[in-house]
């Protein structure tokens, strides 16, 4: 998608949404503790439409224990240009149990660069997808 002529922000469409989120593989998912936000680095991949990570016990499995309602953002970043891009999924966080698409997962490169066994793995069905891109109509 072309820039404004002057620079600005705007809209990226679902699709190249979806093209950015798979290209990347580190993102952030934000889950509500309560009525807090809280936002956890995480190593992904992008499968079936779905934002699909691994994890261990804690806040994340708890949200897809639990069916909650999660944001997943990823994004890039020029900071000698003032230019990137930003993509946010909104979606239903779901426990991964089925065993053919767990086989499908475990050849995906989703391994968790934390420390310890991160057994679980969590899928975000997105429900919106949007995306913001910042240009600055630097000359040609």
């Amino acid at each position: 998608m072309a820039g404004p002529e002057y620079g600005g922000m705007e809209s990226i469409s679902e699709g190249a949404c979806l093209d950015l989120l798979g290209e990347r593989g580190i993102g952030r998912v934000a889950v509500s503790i309560g009525t807090v936000p809280a936002v956890f680095p995480v190593n992904y991949a992008v499968l079936d439409g779905d934002v699909v990570f691994r994890t261990t016990a804690g806040t994340k499995l708890d949200a897809a224990v639990r069916r909650s309602v999660v944001a997943f953002e990823v994004d890039d970043v020029d900071p000698l240009y003032h230019e990137g891009w930003s993509v946010l999924v909104v979606g239903r966080a779901e426990l991964v149990t089925d065993e053919a698409l767990l086989a499908r997962v475990a050849r995906l490169p989703v391994a968790p660069w934390a420390p310890g066994t991160h057994e679980h793995v969590v899928a975000i069905h997105p429900a919106v997808v949007s995306g913001r891109r910042i240009v600055q109509g630097r000359p040609a």
